[in-house]
This record gives C-alpha cells, structure tokens and sequence, in this order.
C-alpha cells in the first residue's frame, strides 16, 4: 500500500508539473555598458521581480535555486540614464526568457546612477587628535602616514569634488600609549571608489600631560618710536601642560611672554602674550592679557 501511495504521489507530482502556471520570481539583472569607460556611482539594481507563466518544470528548477543566467538591461548611453519604468522592461525581456510568458513587471522603478570614470592621487592627513586621545595625553611627536598618499578611481562628479587633504578617521579611542597602526581609507558619502592602496600606516608617539602653574616674564619687542611703554606688573600668570618626558626641559628662566606692538599706535591696550621658549608639544592652558599704556 505504503508503494502504491509512493507511486500515486510522483505520479501525481510529475503530472503537476507538465501544467502551466502563474508566479511571482525574482529575476537577477546585468547592465550592459562600457565599463571601461564608465562607473556605477552607486550600486545599481541586482535584481527585478516579475509576474510570469511558465511549465512547472521550469518553475520548479527556478525555486529550487537552480542559476538562470541575469536578465541584461543595455545602456547605450549610461550617463543620461537614471531610472527605469518597470513598464518598459518586458519588450526588453521578450527575447531572453525563452521559457517564461510576462505577465508584468511588479518592479515599479530601477534607480541607476552611472559615470563616467575618473581617477586622482590624494593627499592624506589624521583627523584631530583630540578625537581619539585620552584626556590628559598628548602627542610628542610629528604624525607618520606611509604612504601619505594615494590613487583613487571612481565617478568623475565624485572625484572631482573631493576636498584635500582626505581625513584618516582612527577607530581607537582613548589612546594613551604610542600607536602604530593599519588605517583603512574610507569615503563616508558611500560612493563606490576604488583605493589604492586601501589602508596605509600610521604611527605617533603620545605622552602624559603634567600641570604646572608658574609666573612668566614680560618681554616687549617692536615699541613704537619715542614712546615709553607702562605696564602694570612685569610678569604674567599662566597655566601650562607639559609633556611628562619633556619637564627636564622646562625652564623657567628661558620662558618669555612676548608682547608684540607693532601697528599699536600710543594709547592704551590690552594684549595676549604669546610664549617663547616652551618645551616642545606644551600646551598653554591658561593665560593673562596684559593691559599696556605708552
């Protein structure tokens, strides 16, 4: 019984499947362009559903997941192109589904975005440390990007219109420790550009911030001519951040805050000193102006 019931249900099954029937299948597409020439500016439609009629058999296969070559949509002009009506797809799917009848397109539109291709060597810099420094760390030494340029291929709008430097973006936050890395190139419009190379190293040195608080001496350069400049005190208070390896070069003796007046005409002003003689990579954290009469 069990044998004849096996044999009823293939028999059965077999003869389902000579029918015709009406579905819904996801067909995958191709366009056909110079690619050469040209470039998607962002990925275009990988596929397209279709309302058909077919023999079983062929539905079958279809669902099973046999691979049916991709419908090809040509683009004799691909520049001028940027959507595609659904409606428009049978007359040029007739020809290429030898085994399916259109019913319709349940696709309403295919976006597609082609350029021409276009290519240009960049410059590279590090986004600002502040980013991805611990507080209360700093760098002490120049930053190192190997290479510190880099081709790049893609559509020639997006290409075109890149700003220079383009900035290297660290995934690590909170350093505070010397870095030598592989840093991947990344674009965040998402545009489809080619890299070359695609991650470049970078390396820099960091160092903990120590706080000191001191008096600096005045120093006035450039005073107008036959004046007598007043000030009301002759060092000014600030604040600095010195690298911890670069306090045995901190003296306070060779620190000048210098006051600039030139251009100044006679008068009274107040003016930012700035500071000469710092370790390197200090930070001035706070600082006084200073008021002057002459």
């Amino acid at each position: 019984m069990v044998l004849c019931i096996f044999a009823a249900t293939v028999f059965w099954f077999f003869n389902a499947l000579n029918k015709s029937y009406s579905t819904t299948i996801s067909f995958p597409l191709s366009f056909d362009y110079d690619h050469e020439k040209y470039v998607p500016a962002r990925p275009l439609p990988q596929s397209v559903r279709i309302n058909v009629t077919g023999i079983g058999w062929n539905l079958f296969r279809r669902s099973a997941g046999v691979k049916i070559p991709p419908l090809v949509i040509p683009l004799d002009r691909p520049t001028d192109v940027k959507k595609i009506v659904g409606s428009t797809l049978p007359a040029l799917f007739a020809n290429q589904l030898g085994d399916f009848e259109i019913n319709f397109v349940i696709t309403d539109t295919l976006r597609v975005s082609i350029d021409q291709r276009g290519e240009r060597k960049v410059r590279l810099t590090l986004e600002s440390p502040d980013t991805f420094l611990r507080e209360g760390y700093t760098l002490v030494s120049p930053i190192q990007i190997i290479p510190d340029s880099i081709f790049i291929e893609g559509p020639l709008k997006v290409i075109s219109r890149l700003s220079e430097p383009v900035y290297l973006k660290i995934q690590q936050r909170n350093i505070d420790e010397n870095f030598r890395e592989s840093v991947e190139v990344s674009f965040s419009d998402g545009a489809m550009i080619t890299r070359s190379p695609s991650s470049v190293d970078v390396s820099f040195q960091v160092d903990k911030l120590v706080e000191r608080m001191d008096s600096i001496q005045l120093k006035l350069i450039n005073t107008p001519k036959n004046s007598w400049p007043l000030m009301g005190r002759k060092k000014v208070p600030c604040t600095l951040a010195v690298p911890q390896t670069m306090l045995n070069f901190y003296n306070i003796d060779s620190i000048r805050a210098v006051v600039d007046l030139e251009n100044f005409k006679k008068g009274q002003v107040k003016i930012l000193p700035s500071l000469e003689g710092l370790p390197p990579f200090t930070k001035v954290i706070e600082l006084d102006s200073v008021f002057i009469k002459f």
